[in-house]
């Protein structure tokens, strides 16, 4: 079968696409550079996260070879971003805003709560490590805020789940029963159980107070959605 200039021409234009597909593909999944981070702001930070879950709740997450980006970040790491997550199984950081070696630092303990060690980790991870902002990431359904509301009590559990109690005082005037069985009482504690955590990251530690004064870190709070996926941050 003969071939036309058309065919020729549709071919290249095939080729050019394919090629400049895996620059795209290439650059996305390049680990990140001490270069890079400097370069980049709190905004910066902020909006790569939101593109990401975005890329997550549209099914276009990046496919990267986790092996290359082992290889090149063995050297060192320059993650731009914090999250302070649940523990919850249905909530990794990592998968929700479609990030991948590298390039998030990420705490993660029942309720999301900033306790000293997670305040320590944070100082951490900005003032040494250069991370630009800080998500303090709930979510719906959260299983330690159901036990806070309702009291629970069990091993040193006890005494992290008093950490989410000033979030529940924050709601005493909230409508309807005050109990786990109340879906929009959890949401709302869980809602403001992010919003304190975040508040008190600043306030807890000079370290982190400082690097907002300067301009240098953004601390915000997020709640991620169970039931799609969706993350709303708390702006």
């Amino acid at each position: 079968m003969m071939l036309s200039r058309r065919h020729f021409c549709c071919a290249g234009a095939l080729a050019s696409t394919a090629i400049f597909g895996r620059a795209f593909a290439a650059d996305q999944c390049a680990a990140p550079t001490q270069q890079r981070q400097a370069a980049m702001s709190p905004d910066d930070a902020l909006k790569e996260l939101k593109a990401g879950n975005e890329r997550f709740l549209t099914q276009n997450m990046r496919n990267c070879d986790l092996l290359t980006q082992v290889r090149a970040t063995a050297g060192g790491q320059f993650p731009s971003a914090v999250i302070i997550g649940c523990i919850d199984s249905r909530v990794p950081p990592e998968l929700v805003f479609d990030q991948r070696i590298g390039d998030i630092f990420s705490a993660r303990i029942a309720g999301n709560v900033a306790d000293d060690d997670v305040v320590g980790s944070a100082e951490f991870a900005t003032k040494l490590a250069g991370a630009k902002l800080i998500v303090v990431l709930g979510h719906g359904e959260c299983g330690a805020v159901k036990g806070a509301i309702d009291g629970a009590e069990l091993g040193m559990l006890t005494n992290l789940l008093k950490r989410i109690k000033p979030a529940i005082e924050a709601n005493g005037s909230a409508p309807g029963e005050h109990s786990s069985k109340n879906k929009d009482f959890v949401q709302q504690v869980a809602t403001t159980n992010a919003r304190l955590a975040a508040q008190g990251l600043a306030k807890d530690s000079s370290v982190l107070r400082d690097l907002v004064a300067q301009g240098e870190l953004k601390i915000v709070a997020a709640m991620h959605d169970v039931a799609t996926g969706r993350i709303t941050f708390l702006e």
